[in-house]
């Protein structure tokens, strides 16, 4: 009779060797690419400057998510409780004890990370997936808005605002009303958000993360610990979307419950990814670029109508109408997103 040794236990396999020519790529791509939106504000009308600082909050809230959902398949419909820890972390300590947000921003990522491994476990722990975890996340959010409209040290309703320093001051992240530094923060932040996420997916980590995505089963098998690579995907996505929520604040000098953990917050986050292409570095980047000027435009519209759309002027929620026909329309015709489609298309 055979005897079974025991003792042996299955090992993680090692991660599959990645392509670092293509790693490499894409920080050349991602250089090129800092380059050329450096120089954006001096084209741009100043009018303008607002909505693009807007595109590059969405731009990083989306990165933030599609490292959850669409490289970590946990489908997230609660992010804005990410964002809002990080927005109201730097409200709250900047307030009450001055706190630089340079620092603060640090803290709420840290904050939001450990909320978003909290909620994680818990939805794991007890095998929710699918629409189970989307609809988890969903419920979380909504506690955490129900918890800042009740609590006192966060004035409840209405909101925390942030002092107007009488001069510019980088420590405290505040300038001129025009500055190109509130553009150049923002696009600063999300190059390393994104360099940070192409580090990740090719790392061992991220492998993982995938393998484990296309097919927990198959890689628990494998010897690969599901739970500890889920978590290690939810920290890093809440930590990011909390440095949008931090800037967020910073750049509006307000945060309320409805601007923290509003539904149309985890809408914001979710749709660009969607649009642009999940799971993929570049589709997040894609989406926010085309979801991000659409509100400005759609409002445009509706103020100075041509004549054959004169019927649309004064017509409030069209944005969301439109948001959703553009969905359906990608979600029918390009079910890998734009740039993932695009991709695909241009392999063949």
């Amino acid at each position: 009779m055979t005897k079974v040794d025991t003792s042996r236990r299955a090992v993680a396999p090692r991660a599959p060797r990645t392509s670092q020519s293509g790693a490499r790529r894409q920080y050349m791509y991602l250089t090129i690419g800092l380059a050329v939106f450096f120089f954006l504000p001096f084209v741009l009308p100043e009018s303008a400057q607002p909505v693009a600082v807007r595109t590059l909050i969405f731009a990083i809230m989306a990165v933030g998510w599609n490292l959850m959902s669409g490289y970590g398949g946990m489908f997230s419909f609660g992010h804005a409780a990410f964002f809002g820890v990080g927005a109201y972390t730097v409200a709250f300590l900047l307030t009450e004890y001055g706190i630089s947000p340079w620092i603060s921003m640090i803290v709420g990522a840290i904050l939001s990370a450990g909320v978003g491994v909290l909620i994680a476990y818990m939805c794991l722990r007890y095998k929710l997936a699918g629409s189970y975890f989307a609809l988890a996340t969903f419920a979380f959010a909504q506690m955490f808005l129900l918890i800042a409209q009740g609590a006192e040290f966060l004035n409840k309703t209405e909101g925390i605002n942030i002092p107007l320093l009488p001069q510019e001051s980088w420590v405290m992240m505040q300038f001129d009303q025009n500055s190109y530094y509130y553009y150049w923060i923002p696009l600063g932040l999300l190059a390393i958000v994104v360099a940070v996420s192409i580090y990740y997916v090719n790392s061992r980590a991220g492998q993982f993360t995938q393998a484990i995505r296309d097919d927990a089963i198959a890689a628990e098998s494998l010897g690969i610990n599901v739970m500890r690579y889920r978590l290690i995907t939810v920290a890093l996505s809440c930590a990011i979307t909390a440095i949008a929520g931090a800037y967020y604040t910073q750049y509006y000098l307000f945060v309320g419950p409805e601007q923290a953990f509003g539904l149309h917050v985890s809408i914001d986050a979710l749709i660009p990814a969607v649009i642009g292409g999940m799971g993929t570095i570049w589709g997040p980047l894609v989406g926010a670029a085309v979801m991000g000027p659409l509100s400005e435009v759609i409002a445009g519209l509706l103020r100075n109508p041509p004549p054959f759309l004169e019927f649309l002027q004064g017509r409030s929620g069209l944005d969301v109408a439109v948001y959703a026909v553009l969905l359906i329309a990608i979600v029918v015709f390009m079910p890998k997103g734009i740039f993932g489609t695009i991709r695909d298309r241009w392999r063949k």
